[in-house]
């Protein structure tokens, strides 16, 4: 009766076990699904370009997920989610400069993700904890009008230090450096290169020479092609390529350092479809499709997070780029904003 017992016992347990199996096949198999219903939802994705429309036409193609997209600047969102007490804009922040992603990250803003294609992006191009990733750099120079230029008799700028003369009062643009990542790059930048006395006080004698400050990152090089002002501090890339051949303009990189910033991505905390905003981050990082977006942006091959994805050449002179302090990027954001509302408040 002991050794019935026994083998009863044995064949209890030999069935339970199958059964736990079979529970954690079928788990396995419901994760699958649960990824599979992807196909036909919906992302929300909020950009600064409307050039990555097309970019965003590609994923839902391969993927099957829908993508509503909305062009804003870096400084916009932050300035916007904060301000809706950080109730998400929308799943995706897709661009922008990496001092808005370092920001939010410190208020709490975003969702921590660690993209499995991430692995072969450097250190220095995303958050350790997984907060944010740059999906590419922007450079900054000047694109400047000729005909305005020869109209007004005045030199081609070739350095910041130029930009100071009095030869150009209300003949430079920039935008404000509070909404576009692009231009607090440019004041974080030459800061850490002139040092913060020199480098405020080279910024009081700049906004002398600019009008005002506009509230697009994209409005510097929309007014100077359209002949409105001669020169504008910008980013740089195939749409200014664009211009230089439709337009009388040229792109100048300034000869005493050129600004760079990483562009971020991230994906908003207690965004509404979690993962599809993860399958299109680990989408955009595939290296077919950073060559895609290196070409759709323009961006030179040195300017891709991504090692061995190349672009558009656009002849950067690389040995003139200013040695960055990335980690301060977020850090000193609003101390440095501060101090740039004081310096133009009468703009």
């Amino acid at each position: 009766m002991k050794k019935i017992k026994a083998l009863l016992s044995i064949v209890l347990t030999v069935i339970l076990m199958f059964a736990l199996t079979a529970c954690g096949s079928k788990k396995e198999v419901n994760v699958s699904s649960d990824k599979k219903d992807l196909k036909g939802s919906t992302i929300k994705i909020i950009g600064t370009s409307k050039i990555y429309q097309k970019l965003f036409d590609k994923f839902t193609k391969e993927t099957g997920i829908k993508v509503e997209s909305l062009s804003m600047s870096s400084g916009e969102v932050l300035s916007r989610t904060k301000a809706e007490d950080g109730k998400p804009m929308g799943d995706v922040w897709f661009g922008g400069g990496i001092d808005a992603f370092m920001s939010a990250k410190n208020q709490g803003l975003l969702e921590k993700y660690l993209s499995p294609e991430s692995k072969d992006v450097s250190d220095s191009y995303k958050d350790k904890e997984g907060y944010w990733i740059a999906k590419g750099v922007t450079i900054v120079g000047f694109l400047v009008n000729n005909d305005v230029m020869k109209e007004k008799n005045l030199e081609i700028p070739k350095s910041w230090e130029d930009l100071t003369k009095p030869q150009y009062k209300d003949e430079i643009l920039m935008s404000n450096p509070a909404i576009s990542g692009t231009n607090y790059a440019v004041v974080h930048s030459l800061l850490g290169k002139m040092g913060k006395e020199k480098g405020w006080s080279y910024f009081e004698k700049l906004n002398k020479n600019i009008p005002y400050y506009s509230k697009r990152g994209k409005d510097p090089q929309l007014k100077v092609s359209a002949g409105e002002i001669g020169i504008g501090i910008t980013y740089v890339d195939n749409t200014i390529v664009k211009l230089e051949k439709e337009k009388n303009v040229q792109v100048v990189y300034p000869e005493d350092g050129i600004p760079w910033v990483p562009e971020g991505m991230a994906i908003f905390k207690d965004c509404t479809n979690l993962e599809g905003a993860k399958a299109f981050e680990d989408w955009v990082l595939q290296k077919d499709n950073q060559q895609y977006l290196a070409e759709l942006e323009g961006k030179d091959g040195t300017m891709m997070v991504r090692p061995g994805v190349k672009g558009m050449d656009l002849k950067v002179p690389k040995d003139k780029f200013i040695e960055e302090y990335l980690g301060q990027f977020g850090k000193y954001r609003d101390e440095i904003l501060d101090k740039w509302k004081v310096i133009t408040k009468d703009k």
